[in-house]
C-alpha cells in the first residue's frame, strides 16, 4: 500500500493561511512584529541562549566566542552605518529640493504638464516643491530651467 504525502495547492494555501494567522496571534501576544531579518537583539538572545545552554564540561572555545562577538560588533556597525546613510539620503533629498527654489520647472501632473516657478519646498524623507500654490513630489519634476 502506497501513501500519498503530497498536498494539493488548495491544502498548501490553507495550511499557509493557518500558519500565518497563528504567527500573527503569537506576535501580537508577545508584542513582537514578525520580521525576515535578524537584528542586534535577536543576535544577543541567540548568544545568551547558547552560553546558558552550553555543556559545562566542554565550554565554548575562546576563539568561537571572540568570533561571535566580532560578528555582533560588525552587525552593530553596519546597522549604525545604515542609519547614517538614511539620514544622509534625507539631507541630500532636502538639499536637492531647496536648490530648485526660484527655478522654473516642468512637472507631470496626471496626463498634463504644469510649468511654473518653485516658490517653496518642504524637507524630510519625501520633500515636496510648491509650484503655483500646489505641492508636488520631487519625482514629478521633468525639467528644471536655469535662471
Amino acid at each position: 500500500m502506497e501513501i500519498n504525502t503530497t498536498m494539493s495547492a488548495n491544502d498548501q494555501a490553507a495550511v499557509m493561511q493557518a500558519v500565518n494567522t497563528q504567527n500573527a496571534k503569537n506576535a501580537a501576544a508577545n508584542g513582537r512584529v514578525a520580521s525576515q531579518e535578524l537584528g542586534k537583539d535577536d543576535f544577543l538572545k541567540l548568544l545568551i541562549t547558547q552560553l546558558s545552554n552550553q555543556d559545562p564540561t566542554s565550554p565554548m572555545e575562546n576563539t568561537e566566542f571572540i568570533a561571535q562577538m566580532a560578528q555582533f560588533s560588525s552587525l552593530e556597525q553596519m546597522t549604525n552605518m545604515s542609519t547614517g546613510f538614511a539620514k544622509m539620503a534625507n539631507l541630500l533629498n532636502s538639499s536637492e529640493a531647496v536648490s530648485t527654489i526660484g527655478h522654473v520647472v516642468d512637472i507631470t501632473s496626471g496626463e498634463s504638464t504644469v510649468t511654473g516657478t518653485v516658490s517653496a519646498v518642504t524637507r524630510g524623507e519625501n520633500p515636496q516643491i510648491v509650484v503655483n500654490g500646489i505641492p508636488y513630489s520631487m519625482e514629478q519634476i521633468n525639467k528644471i530651467y536655469a535662471y
